[in-house]
């Protein structure tokens, strides 16, 4: 079993593929070539952590087509109305243990995070690509992976091409002038 990570499919969303410069024709393409890299990577018993933004309407649709058992951290286009639809999970934000690297899983992008002293990793969406990472963090939407989900071994892989993370840069202050 594999555990995988994405997030801002948008399925339905027709207008993301203008805002996000995606290579798509309509909603229609986009979707099935969406659903299509997805059932390429992911088999019927792996773990796939979404990380928001799935779809644009009702995901159920969408959920019924994809392999895996598929958690979803809310994002802010989730409608909330059916967002338990489908999911073998959902939650606002999740730490877990993968492979051995400890793992926070947000929507969005934090500068810092439980754990990011020793190592924790953080992983994000929402900013499809424009938010750069580091050494320890990076955005594992779509838009950033051939718009399919990312295995934890090419997200490592990334990782070590990034700026080296320096926490003792951001200042924490504990006076409240």
């Amino acid at each position: 079993m594999t555990v995988w990570f994405t997030s801002d499919t948008h399925f339905g969303h027709a207008n993301i593929i203008r805002f996000c410069n995606r290579p798509f024709e309509s909603a229609d393409a986009m979707n099935e070539a969406l659903i299509a890299r997805w059932n390429d990577r992911v088999a019927p018993d792996d773990t796939v952590w979404h990380l928001g933004d799935f779809s644009w309407r009702d995901p159920r649709p969408y959920l019924s087509r994809l392999n895996g058992h598929k958690n979803l951290v809310i994002g802010n286009h989730e409608p909330m109305a059916s967002v338990h639809a489908g999911w073998s999970s959902v939650q606002s934000y999740k730490e877990l243990t993968v492979d051995g690297a400890f793992i926070i899983l947000c929507h969005y992008g934090l500068r810092v995070w439980n754990q990011s002293r020793r190592g924790a990793l953080h992983f994000y969406g929402h900013s499809h690509g424009r938010l750069p990472g580091d050494s320890q963090s990076c955005d594992v939407g779509v838009d950033c992976w051939d718009y399919r989900p990312v295995g934890l071994d090419e997200i490592r892989q990334h990782l070590s091409t990034l700026m080296k993370r320096d926490e003792d840069a951001i200042e924490f202050r504990t006076d409240r002038r």
